[in-house]
């Protein structure tokens, strides 16, 4: 019988990226300002709402960049 031979380290694998969906706080944060950049007048809570929870979910499926080497000024 033959043995197969394992490495003596355990392979790691790479941290996937987490989706997570926003929070009803974050939402109704986002639903403000859009409430806000209408004017604050009258209009569609719901729309503004499902809005902001588009656009967060949009926002947090996008890859995230790792900040470039930031250079120092003297």
């Amino acid at each position: 019988m033959r043995e197969t031979m394992k490495s003596p380290s355990p392979t790691l694998e790479k941290p996937r990226a987490v989706r997570t969906n926003p929070t009803t706080e974050e939402i109704a944060l986002r639903a403000y300002h859009i409430f806000l950049e209408r004017g604050g007048g009258p209009g569609n809570a719901l729309e503004d709402w499902t809005r902001a929870e588009r656009e967060l979910q949009e926002e947090s499926s996008k890859p995230r960049r790792k900040p470039g080497p930031r250079s120092i000024a003297a």
